[in-house]
């Protein structure tokens, strides 16, 4: 009886190793699979979301690509 207990617990264990090498390869939990911005490409959502207006943005652009 307890063997088949010890080896659900080994079964769950596998199981949940294997769930947790598959969300982190697709990025779900933050890992490997998370690809970082360019400072370019955050100050392009800055201006479509509004939170800068165009001058601000123009300038800003400016100075990243110098």
């Amino acid at each position: 009886m307890g063997g088949m207990f010890f080896g659900g617990l080994f079964w769950l264990f596998v199981f949940a190793v294997f769930v947790f090498i598959v969300l982190r390869a697709s990025g779900s939990l933050g890992g490997a699979g998370v690809t970082r911005q360019s400072p370019l490409n955050i100050l392009e959502e800055r201006y479509a979301k509004g939170e800068i207006q165009r001058e601000e943005y123009l300038e800003k652009r400016k100075d990243l690509e110098a």
